[in-house]
């Protein structure tokens, strides 16, 4: 392209093929081996590292290593575990790098290997719960740990382990059944289906409540107990304890499969047979109630008694049923046959000082209590002992069924005897009772016929009486009536006469209150009207108005020329003496100022 657009192959040439441009975007890398130089020379066995973005042409000779890869984008929980494949300083760390040398680089961030590194694996952050965790193993020491409650990533010199369980037991945590539900006496619980159990994960067990787990760490060579309800985390030495109980009836061994020990109380049945000291053979159904008493879970020995026996069940049914043949072997069929509970009881949990049974039979190996033990049925197994046994219970049945009717007709009899000596006394005695009513008959009707007599002038007397009474009282309440009625009108007329004057006094109150503002509005109305018409006049006006008609009359003698006037009307005296006086004396001064003169005429 560098060279020319379009190309004719001359005779000599042949065209070996077409090559395409090879792109990449910004998120794009390539690795070309074998790479040409700027010269044109290939460099066998050597590679080059191109990012995008960028378009080129593969030369002669070039290829790519993995073709277009993209660029590795980390997030916060994402790592990438590199291999060095040869000697470089990593530009990152500003470390020297040797082949082989492993080291993770953790997001965020943007990578592009390398030509010099190798991408062994991506890493991404596991996120675990205080319920959950991984075991994982260090590759260069081998060491294997439990982690969890937390969010861990891996490191490079770290990986995930497996842990490898007993198929039994890997059975029993996928199938995660009842332990309450999976007996051979009650019949098996349907398993609950679950998925595969991820081996890198921490294996845990959900101990139910009343029951127990026994762990065994074979590295530190200790067993711990776990009481229920517990979550149970095995750490990477540790295994479940298999139980492998009998089960069924008769019981039989390997039957229940469990990793929980019930500590009960709880029960199980067995079937033995028996033979008596007649050779009587039977067949009991014997039911024992029984539970672990663990008196301190604190103490690690205590706790691992109850473990210490692999079959309890089997081991305890066989211990009571030997009990139990030993005691039938020594009596007889109609002994046993009527105190078989005394016997099997006695015969198990034994006799205390006082010669009573015990309440209970332990077995101190592994803290087992057996508390009672039920007789569910007894069957011969010998045919003709049966049938023997059938007609006895019949002939038992039917000495107890006539027995019972003789009984019955007999009390029958005595009842109706009872009865009828009941009804003659009570004849007697209704007879009796008769009598004494008739003559408290008569005595009441002579009582009554004597009061009928007294008592007609009795209450003729003591009606006159009463009317006589009730005559007075009507008087006197008449009486009372009447000052009551008379005390009632002068009281009405004084409150009204009260209520007539002082209706009186607040009408002429209020009138004079009325007639009192009316001159306070009125005087208040003139005084305003005064005092606009002044406001409206003026005072200049008025000032004007009040000296009017002197001020005409001086100017009228000013009009005049006249310096001095007196105007009388005859009625008063005139004192003259003074007056020429004083005209004299005016006309000493041989010359005065006009101002004088003004002043005298004024």
């Amino acid at each position: 392209m560098k060279d020319t657009e379009t190309h004719i192959p001359g005779v000599y040439e042949e065209v070996a093929g077409v090559v395409n441009i090879t792109t990449l975007t910004s998120r794009q890398y390539c690795v070309i081996l074998d790479p040409v130089d700027e010269t044109g020379r290939p460099q066998l066995g050597r590679k080059r590292l191109i990012k995008g973005e960028r378009s080129f042409f593969l030369m002669p000779g070039e290829r790519l290593e993995r073709g277009i890869q993209n660029v590795y984008v980390l997030g916060e929980d994402e790592g990438l575990i590199l291999r060095a494949t040869e000697s470089f300083k990593d530009g990152d760390s500003e470390e020297e790098r040797r082949p082989g040398d492993r080291w993770m680089i953790r997001g965020p961030k943007e990578y592009v290997p390398p030509v010099e590194v190798e991408v062994v694996m991506k890493r991404q952050a596991i996120p675990l719960d205080e319920n959950e965790g991984i075991y994982v193993r260090d590759i260069k020491s081998g060491k294997v740990r439990a982690i969890g409650g937390e969010t861990y990533m891996l490191s490079h010199d770290e990986e995930l382990w497996e842990k490898e369980l007993p198929p039994a037991v890997e059975n029993l945590l996928a199938q995660m059944k009842d332990p309450l539900a999976d007996r051979g006496d009650r019949g098996r619980g349907e398993p609950v289906k679950s998925d595969k159990r991820d081996k890198t994960r921490v294996v845990t067990f959900r101990v139910p409540h009343n029951a127990a787990v026994q762990i065994y760490d074979y590295k530190e060579k200790k067993a711990r107990v776990v009481f229920g309800p517990e979550l149970v985390m095995l750490g990477p030495d540790e295994q479940f304890t298999q139980l492998s109980l009998s089960g069924g009836k008769p019981k039989k061994p390997n039957i229940i499969k469990s990793l929980c020990l019930l500590l009960g109380p709880d029960f199980c049945t067995d079937i033995i047979v028996v033979e008596t000291s007649d050779h009587a053979r039977l067949s009991l159904q014997l039911s024992y109630n029984w539970h672990f008493e663990v008196k301190d879970k604190a103490n690690s020995k205590e706790c691992a008694k109850i473990f210490s026996v692999p079959d309890f069940v089997g081991d305890a049914c066989k211990a009571i049923a030997s009990r139990v043949r030993g005691a039938v072997a020594q009596v007889q069929f109609d002994d046993f046959h009527k105190n078989s509970a005394r016997i099997i009881r006695s015969s198990v949990f034994g006799f205390d000082d006082k010669d009573k049974v015990r309440d209970n039979f332990q077995f101190p190996q592994n803290c087992l209590v057996v508390t009672s033990i039920d007789i569910q049925s007894v069957e011969p197994v010998d045919q003709r002992t049966r049938d023997a046994l059938q007609k006895s219970v019949q002939l038992a049945i039917e000495i107890t069924t006539n027995s019972q009717e003789a009984a019955a007709r007999h009390e029958a009899e005595r009842l109706e005897q009872e009865a009828k000596g009941r009804l003659e006394r009570q004849k007697i005695t209704d007879e009796a009772e008769a009598e004494k009513a008739r003559k408290e008959l008569l005595e009441l009707q002579a009582n009554s016929a004597a009061v009928e007599s007294t008592g007609q002038a009795k209450a003729e007397a003591q009606s006159r009486a009463e009317a006589a009474r009730i005559e007075g009282e009507a008087a006197v309440e008449q009486a009372k009536l009447k000052a009551q009625a008379m005390k009632i009108e002068a009281e009405s007329e004084l409150e009204r006469l009260t209520r007539v004057r002082e209706a009186e006094l607040k009408f002429q109150k209020e009138q004079n209150d009325l007639e009192l503002n009316r001159s306070k509005e009125l005087a208040t109305i003139e005084t305003d009207k005064f005092k606009l018409q002044v406001d409206a006049i003026g005072a200049q006006t008025l000032q004007a108005i009040a000296t009017a008609g002197p001020e005409m009359q001086v100017k009228l003698l000013q009009s005049l020329g006249l310096k001095s006037t007196l105007i009388t009307d005859g009625s008063s005296p005139i004192n003259l003496f003074n007056t020429a006086h004083g005209m004299i004396g005016g006309m000493i001064p041989a010359k005065r100022s006009r101002r004088d003169d003004d002043e005298d005429d004024d």
